[in-house]
């Protein structure tokens, strides 16, 4: 079985029914699985924050959301994360290419990864970094911690774990 099928096996085993997603080269593989799977309704979105808005308003229509994008995006979501997410305790995966780590091809991607942890530290988002395929593993009990608290979870996934660029 692929990574990105294990991952989407476990957002619908999990509940999750309908996904965002914005474009990334790591993460292809699993917006093509989220795209062939008939129980997950996916809509791409242009940025990371209209697709935080679309998983907001899916959850208050009855739905489990998700959503897949780069850390690069992290700082334009702030404001949707703290003023729409937390404040009214949705629950929100966030499936989350670590741009700018180790293995990373693209200098400028760098910066942004130098602030994406300390920015999800200080919004006090619980973190998950997935270096190994086997972190995978942890990514069941995540879904399930997000579900139950009603919180956003983030769950970076760096290059290691995507096996390089």
């Amino acid at each position: 079985m692929s990574i990105s099928t294990k991952i989407v096996d476990d957002f619908v085993a999990n509940g999750v029914d309908f996904v965002t997603t914005v474009p990334c080269k790591q993460l292809a593989g699993v917006i093509e699985e989220v795209e062939s799977r008939d129980a997950i309704y996916h809509i791409p979105a242009n940025k990371e924050d209209e697709g935080m808005g679309l998983c907001a308003g899916a959850f208050m229509g009855g739905s489990r959301p998700a959503i897949i994008m780069q850390n690069t995006a992290i700082g334009v979501t702030v404001n949707t994360l703290v003023t729409l997410t937390q404040f009214y305790r949705m629950p929100l995966p966030m499936l989350i290419s670590y741009r700018g780590e180790l293995k990373e091809p693209v200098a400028c991607q760098v910066e942004m990864a130098v602030h994406t942890k300390a920015l999800l530290n200080q919004l006090n988002i619980p973190t998950y970094h997935f270096h190994k395929q086997e972190d995978a593993n942890e990514l069941d009990a995540i879904l399930k911690y997000t579900f139950m608290c009603n919180k956003p979870v983030a769950i970076l996934t760096d290059a290691t774990f995507w096996g390089g660029y």
